[in-house]
């Protein structure tokens, strides 16, 4: 019972963390632009906060840089459990364009496990609350533990 009320609860009340390993930043303006008025992503009771001490999903974008790497691993590590990860972007799911560069590991996938993934460069903002609803789904269902 307490499982269900818990699984509840969370699932109304998810605050986001925006993180950029690097990219062209079209990922970034299509994240805000869901969070506007127009595709209103605070409905799913979405919160975008400014520390990932205070989140339950982070928001990955862009492909992860080898300098980036270990800075994702810290974020995730800082961010409390239960906690939930979304790649967003071709760049972040895959490495894209850049995934045969010296510098650059792949996807996000490669540094820290990834719950869901918003495939398009850029993701339209209806594939990103698409992402999260079928993340919030999942919590509901028990799919994901929390």
């Amino acid at each position: 019972m307490f499982q269900k009320v818990k699984r509840w609860a969370f699932k109304r009340s998810l605050w986001v963390f925006h993180c950029n390993t690097g990219g062209c930043n079209g990922c970034d303006i299509e994240i805000l632009d869901a969070l506007t008025q127009k595709y209103d992503l605070e409905r799913f009771g979405i919160k975008l906060v400014g520390s990932p001490r205070h989140a339950d999903v982070l928001l990955v974008t862009g492909p992860v840089t080898r300098k980036q790497a270990e800075l994702l691993k810290r974020i995730y590590e800082q961010t409390p459990d239960p906690k939930f990860v979304v790649a967003i972007g071709t760049c972040a799911v895959s490495g894209a364009t850049f995934s045969g560069a010296y510098n650059v590991k792949g996807g996000v996938d490669k540094v820290i496990p990834v719950h869901a993934y918003v495939v398009g460069c850029p993701p339209r903002p209806e594939a990103i609350i698409d992402a999260v609803a079928t993340l919030i789904e999942k919590i509901d269902k028990g799919e994901v533990g929390i």
